[in-house]
């Protein structure tokens, strides 16, 4: 579990904003859910025999011995919540989250026990074009972050029933072949053996490239919804590969199931995953509802954008306000605050601490701010404020303080728009 350092916090802004802003384009809202939840939500929702329940939930009693989890991921708390208080009878929904999930896993590059993901909910809609905005929404956010380098990969397991047809059916060809299995998969065999189709062992992939197709067995109606899809995708000039071993890791997920992936983060390359979970509502306690979603891992989106020099800036100050003097100290406050009411967005560092204008400029040169401000005595006597440029050769000049809003507007315009204020 990492902490997030200051330079790093403006990297984790700037992306979550370009999330926000793209999910509030489609009319997504924001739910805001617990970390914690009652244990059986998740044991009845991700599945009693997934490695999420049983490996790597934090699970612990409280006082009254009642079992609760930190959330391992957000779809089960966004369907609890909206059961709870009345939405899901209300109509379609459609929603976003984003926020800290834990699994007590083996930490490496790209996986943390605590990682953060952001993710879209729809419920009330069965047709695939809610499917297709989903997918569209994620290739939306990777051209905003600029990311290039994803392949969005895509699969259908039908409904609850040809799914259970279908795992009889890989049980018996892998069943067949048991000699070549690994430990892990030999458990998943009379667990979650479709789980299985998505072993990295290198050992197995001949095997299991020769399986039974998943496709083969998926039912009419879902044949048809994952042909709308594909079209949909089509006409939107959307590159997609059909992977019939995706299946997914949680038990909820039915028809559409999709990942975007690359190859530029070694083992750990999904960057985002999600699908169709029809049955999840009434497996939670409410009635029949389809629903569909994603959720991305923002640690890894991080690894793969490469903010400007210009955005990662905004951690600086613009202006640094340089005081000698008592009456400076009190009139610095109060201007600072002025300026503060009249631009929001202005980033200004008064300095603290007193000391000499040499040692304050040199403060304020290493702030990377753009503008010294310089009020002493004699500046505050005349009601003027000095103005020193600090990243460019120019002399320093004096002006009256009420002219300084309409100066510092001047000045701070074109860094503003290279930096999107």
């Amino acid at each position: 579990m990492h902490d997030t350092l200051p330079d790093d916090a403006i990297k984790w802004q700037l992306l979550e904003q370009t999330i926000k802003s793209t999910l509030q384009s489609y009319c997504y809202r924001e739910i805001r859910t617990p970390i914690l939840e009652k244990t059986e939500l998740f044991s009845r929702s991700i599945g009693e025999a997934t490695d999420i329940v049983n490996k790597e939930m934090y699970t612990f009693p409280d006082r009254n011995g009642d079992f609760l989890t930190l959330r391992p991921e957000g779809t089960a708390g966004c369907v609890r919540a909206l059961l709870q208080h009345g939405l899901i009878n209300a109509g379609p929904q459609r929603v976003w989250y984003h926020g800290p999930m834990f699994r007590h896993e083996r930490p490496q590059k790209g996986r943390l026990r605590q990682f953060h993901q952001a993710g879209a909910e729809a419920f009330g809609i069965q047709s695939a074009e809610i499917d297709a905005e989903m997918i569209l929404m994620c290739a939306r956010i990777w051209n905003k972050l600029g990311i290039k380098d994803v392949q969005l990969q895509l699969n259908s397991l039908g409904s609850y029933a040809s799914r259970q047809k279908y795992r009889g059916i890989l049980v018996d060809y892998l069943s067949a072949h048991k000699d070549q299995l690994d430990e892990d998969s030999i458990n998943r065999l009379t667990t979650n053996p479709l789980r299985i189709l998505d072993s990295k062992n290198p050992e197995m992939q001949a095997l299991l490239q020769s399986a039974p197709p998943l496709l083969d067995s998926i039912d009419s109606e879902s044949a048809d919804h994952f042909a709308t899809l594909r079209a949909l995708l089509n006409s939107n000039g959307l590159d997609y590969e059909i992977n019939p071993r995706l299946v997914r890791g949680l038990d909820y997920y039915n028809r559409t199931v999709f990942e975007w992936t690359t190859d530029k983060l070694g083992a750990q390359g999904t960057l985002c995953a999600g699908g169709r979970y029809d049955d999840l509502v009434e497996q939670v306690g409410g009635k029949a509802t389809p629903g569909v979603g994603f959720a991305m891992g923002l640690e890894r989106i991080l690894e793969m954008t490469g903010f400007s020099n210009a955005e990662l800036g905004l951690n600086s100050p613009q202006i640094y306000q340089v005081l000698v003097g008592d009456a400076a100290l009190d009139n610095g406050i109060k201007l600072a605050e002025r300026l503060r009411d009249k631009m929001p967005t202005l980033r200004i560092l008064m300095h603290c601490g007193g000391g000499s204008f040499r040692s304050q400029f040199k403060k304020a040169d290493k702030s990377q701010a753009d503008y010294a401000l310089i009020l002493g005595e004699e500046e505050v006597a005349k009601n003027t404020v000095n103005i020193k440029p600090l990243r460019k050769d120019a002399e320093q000049y004096e002006i009256h303080q009420d002219d300084l809003l309409d100066e510092i507007t001047n000045l701070l315009q074109p860094i503003q728009g290279q930096t999107g204020l």
